[in-house]
């Protein structure tokens, strides 16, 4: 049972990444460091449904 969700810029609120995961290994909200375009730096990018 695969989720699709975006993973959202916590600095500057966009929308950057889609990502899936299972939802039955994985309950809990994803929270990942990655690169924002927007703010042209490294980022926590938490989940979004």
């Amino acid at each position: 049972m695969e989720q699709v969700f975006t993973l959202r810029c916590e600095e500057c609120k966009s929308e950057n990444y889609r990502h899936r995961k299972n939802k039955k290994t994985h309950p809990d909200k994803m929270e990942v460091k990655k690169y924002c375009p927007t703010c042209n730096k490294h980022t926590v990018h938490k989940e979004r449904k």
